[in-house]
């Protein structure tokens, strides 16, 4: 639980730490890389999109039960199946997915923001995200650096439903009025969740490593857009004390 006095800083997982891309390394060694790299963006595709869906029905299914069943829909589309065995396999290989590049040296620097708490916030279940953060080659050296892993699980929503980012402030002993959501940042990859984040009151900072600009339209005004956009998460920590130390 962070002090009052803290800035929470809830870094999501999946397509901000660790990449979903790189999942296409064990698909290679079915498929080729070219076919396997098609496959993990077919798959990341509808691993998000049945979250929505279900967030929709007002149903839940784990993420591990979701990741599966994405993955067998990404290869049905493209007319290729699996055996059962190697299928358990890539599951477990999700544990360990690589970091981006930008990640392990940024992790390093973290202590260089005073009264910060960083937490984990993840779509993934409580299993999944622990067995990445403390087991992921890349990712298990640096697991002390955050205080906390955070996931939907026991809300069973998935983000950007409302919900989950509440489910965080209470986490985190934030007060979830919206006066106090301003007081934690989402730090993501993936517009969406940065969408979710603004539209409860959290700042948000928006890891564009790709350069493509901020063109989601969904939400018109300041609301609509991060707080902070960063070309790699070693931006981060400077940004986000600049802009609390603006306030």
């Amino acid at each position: 639980m962070a002090s009052d006095k803290d800035t929470i800083i809830a870094f999501d997982l999946y397509g901000t730490l660790l990449s979903t891309e790189s999942i296409g390394k064990e698909l290679a060694k079915h498929f080729g890389q070219d076919q396997a790299t098609a496959i993990a963006a077919t798959w990341r595709t509808y691993q998000l999109e049945y979250t929505w869906r279900l967030n929709s029905m007002n149903q839940y299914l784990p993420f591990s039960t979701i990741n599966q069943r994405s993955l067998l829909h990404a290869l049905s589309e493209n007319n290729l199946s699996l055996s059962d065995e190697d299928v358990s396999a890539l599951m477990w290989a999700y544990n360990s997915l690589s970091t981006f590049p930008d990640v392990v040296p940024a992790l390093k620097s973290f202590t260089k923001l005073p009264n910060a708490t960083p937490v984990i916030f993840s779509n993934g279940t409580q299993e999944m995200v622990s067995n990445s953060a403390y087991h992921s080659p890349d990712l298990a050296p640096y697991s002390d650096v955050f205080k906390d892993v955070i996931t939907v699980e026991e809300v069973r929503k998935f983000k950007p439903h409302p919900e989950v980012y509440y489910h965080l402030a209470r986490k985190v002993g934030n007060g979830s009025e919206r006066e106090h959501m301003k007081n934690m940042w989402l730090v993501s990859g993936n517009p969406f969740d940065i969408v979710g984040a603004k539209a409860t009151g959290m700042r948000a900072c928006w890891v564009d490593r790709g350069g493509a600009r901020w063109v989601d339209a969904l939400i018109e005004g300041e609301e609509g857009r991060p707080d902070l956009v960063v070309k790699g998460l070693g931006e981060v920590i400077e940004g986000i004390k600049n802009m609390t130390q603006a306030r």
